[in-house]
């Protein structure tokens, strides 16, 4: 007799990345949201045109991402950022703008911001965005990359005072050994906030691996306590 054949498991589909779009311009935020659609792992949850409401829709919907207009009627998206991420701590926030320099975008990664795209950009470079920083990882516009390196090295003599607390006690768990898992439990964070850590101190000190950024730490003095 023919042995049985049985089906094959398949793995689970990954879970969508859910998007929060906080954009004040109708024909902008509509086009975003049509183009979403063409794209089954990019689900949008909310689409708002206010800081005050995307506040809002950030507590009912928990986003992957936050994709923020930088301008707002009520008021600047760059200082918004700390107030999206207090509200839902797993979320990122990536700012779309009409303008940017270096300055600007260094401004987003040092109050915690997982990056910056023009909006004159292609949809395929956002997509892209969405996913990458979704990943875990940090989006720079590549003709502003080397400015905003720049900008946080020098950054009050060196790059000491623009890691946060946090940041710093992450950094000296990953010195003492420690992985993702270890520095969760003992800070009491998500996994996705650590590693959302990690790739923030990798932007800020310029570096592109926690074993470069220890070894960078350590010669700077990031490791003494602030």
């Amino acid at each position: 007799m023919p042995n049985p054949t049985f089906p094959q498991p398949q793995p689970p589909a990954a879970a969508p990345i859910r998007v929060l779009l906080v954009e004040d311009h109708k024909m902008v935020a509509e086009a975003l949201g049509a183009a979403f659609e063409e794209f089954p792992e990019i689900h949008l949850v909310a689409s708002v045109q206010s800081l005050s409401h995307g506040m809002i829709a950030a507590e009912e919907h928990l986003p992957d991402i936050v994709l923020l207009d930088r301008r707002l009627p009520d008021g600047d998206g760059i200082e918004a950022i700390v107030g999206f991420q207090a509200i839902s701590p797993s979320s990122r926030v990536l700012v779309l703008t009409g303008d940017a320099n270096s300055a600007i975008a260094a401004r987003i990664l040092e109050v915690g911001g997982a990056g910056l795209l023009l909006k004159s950009g292609l949809l395929d470079e956002l997509i892209t965005a969405i996913r990458t920083v979704a990943a875990g990882d940090v989006v720079i516009e590549p003709e502003l990359l080397s400015g905003v390196l720049a900008l946080l090295a020098g950054s009050a003599g060196r790059l000491g005072p623009v890691l946060t607390l946090r940041e710093r006690q992450v950094l000296g768990l990953i010195a003492d050994g420690a992985g993702t898992d270890r520095i969760a439990e003992e800070l009491r964070l998500a996994r996705n906030t650590v590693r959302n850590h990690v790739q923030r101190i990798l932007a800020k000190t310029g570096t592109h691996s926690k074993l470069e950024a220890v070894a960078h730490a350590r010669k700077n003095g990031l490791l003494e306590r602030p």
